[in-house]
């Protein structure tokens, strides 16, 4: 696929995402049920108290980790979060910064800006704010930041590097981040790597997981520790449209399904700019 192909359905999928409901990193989805984004939030270990102190399309479900809580946030740091989406974990390190305190949120696609903003609206968040831009060219000065956040999101950029030398870029020297993705320990087979669409689901961008790490070493971040690591939900997709077209296409029966996808895993890393 070629890059800007890529962009361009990610950038649709999301779109689509900020309109209707959704499940599963983006895959939209009429058989998730109404309670999903709760629900799965809640598994990932959201708690109600937070989940309850923000709008209530501030939690889209797109997540596949809880990077915030590894993340130690003090008042007054700015924060930049990479892919903010509806803002779920931007409001989150709002409370946790203060007033002193700074967020930015970062989304290539208007529409989830739009939905973003008016959250923070809604929800008062005098200390939050949403800039349209793509995470490998972040509109955001250099050493700027104390820390930066992504959930499920770098996984989609076709090139992850520069997503991190970017996160490098704005990181102030002994600035962190914290982010959870999506990675195989094993390769995908060539149907899920050449499906568009299940690159706007978080699974065909998804690379090996010591590629992964390199990648963000190279960037030049140091002291690189994977923090959290579990299986992907793979009934989400067992459930999506996309997989059942899939399965159509193919002939996969749903173990074989099982068994394609059970190298994918959620990693939740960190790393600092020294």
């Amino acid at each position: 696929m070629k890059i800007q192909d890529v962009k361009k359905a990610v950038r649709d999928g999301y779109a689509e995402v900020a309109k209707n409901s959704s499940c599963c990193c983006g895959v939209v989805s009429s058989s998730c049920g109404d309670n999903y984004a709760k629900d799965s939030s809640k598994e990932l270990g959201y708690t109600e108290e937070q989940l309850s102190q923000m709008p209530d399309e501030a939690n889209m479900g797109l997540g596949c980790g809880i990077p915030i809580a590894h993340a130690d946030i003090k008042p007054g740091e700015t924060v930049i979060d990479l892919g903010a989406g509806g803002g779920i974990d931007c409001f989150i390190a709002a409370k946790a910064v203060g007033e002193a305190g700074r967020v930015i949120g970062v989304d290539m696609t208007p529409e989830m800006i739009d939905k973003a903003r008016a959250n923070a609206e809604n929800g008062h968040y005098g200390n939050v704010e949403f800039r349209l831009g793509e995470i490998e060219h972040l509109p955001v000065a250099d050493n700027s930041a104390d820390l930066i956040t992504s959930n499920c999101v770098i996984n989609l950029a076709p090139d992850k590097g520069q997503v991190y030398r970017e996160a490098y870029r704005v990181l102030q020297p002994g600035g962190r981040f914290v982010v959870s993705d999506i990675v195989t320990t094993e390769p995908l087979p060539e149907w899920i790597l050449e499906s568009v669409k299940a690159y706007t689901g978080c699974i065909s961008g998804a690379i090996m997981r010591d590629d992964y790490l390199e990648i963000i070493k190279a960037a030049g971040f140091t002291d690189v520790v994977v923090l959290e690591e579990k299986f992907f939900p793979i009934e989400c997709m067992q459930n999506d449209p996309t997989a059942q077209k899939f399965i159509r296409k193919t002939g996969m029966t749903m173990d074989g399904l099982n068994d394609a996808l059970k190298g994918i895993v959620s990693i939740t890393v960190r790393g600092w700019k020294k």
